[in-house]
């Protein structure tokens, strides 16, 4: 046996990839209700700041996790 430490594999970047995506949808799901508490005038911010960070969150949260997969997708071989 060797008495060398174990090397670790490459990172995997469909992985890194995926959490970017999941990442992305958390973000968007945050905003969404921080937009809504601002809405419904649980945070004191103005009213208008409440829908752009609602519309926003909605963005990131539906599209842009798909605008992100097609854009790493993989070409056809």
């Amino acid at each position: 046996m060797s008495d060398q430490p174990a090397r670790d594999p490459a990172p995997d970047p469909a992985k890194a990839r995926y959490m970017a995506i999941q990442a992305m949808r958390f973000a968007g799901v945050a905003l969404v209700i921080f937009g809504l508490l601002v809405i419904y005038r649980r945070i004191d911010l103005p009213k208008e700041a409440g829908y752009v960070l609602f519309l926003v969150g909605i963005v990131d949260a539906l599209i842009m996790p798909s605008v992100l997969a097609r854009r790493w997708k993989s070409p056809p071989q």
